[in-house]
């Protein structure tokens, strides 16, 4: 169910990463925080998140993230932190 819900979460990723509205720096920060949880190579949830949520928390420091993106961003992070609970 957990890799269901991460699926979806990599999805609205895309969906960002996909928008011209978004500055070129932040779609690659938006790239990384999926290809994170994309990881073949790492077999633990919690780290795939924790990589991803690393990225994703660096993108609310730039200071030219749209207002729309910013609230989607926050809304994966929210979902992020909720997968990442036991």
């Amino acid at each position: 169910m957990k890799e269901n819900g991460v699926n979806d979460i990599i999805q609205a990723l895309i969906q960002i990463e996909e928008d011209s509205c978004v500055p070129k720096n932040i779609r690659e920060k938006v790239r990384y925080a999926y290809l994170a949880l994309q990881d073949e190579n790492c077999k633990d949830l919690c780290v795939k998140i924790d990589k991803s949520l690393q990225e994703l928390e660096e993108i609310s420091e730039i200071p030219n993230t749209p207002q729309h993106t910013r609230a989607q961003i926050w809304n994966v992070v929210s979902l992020l932190e909720v997968f990442k609970k036991p």
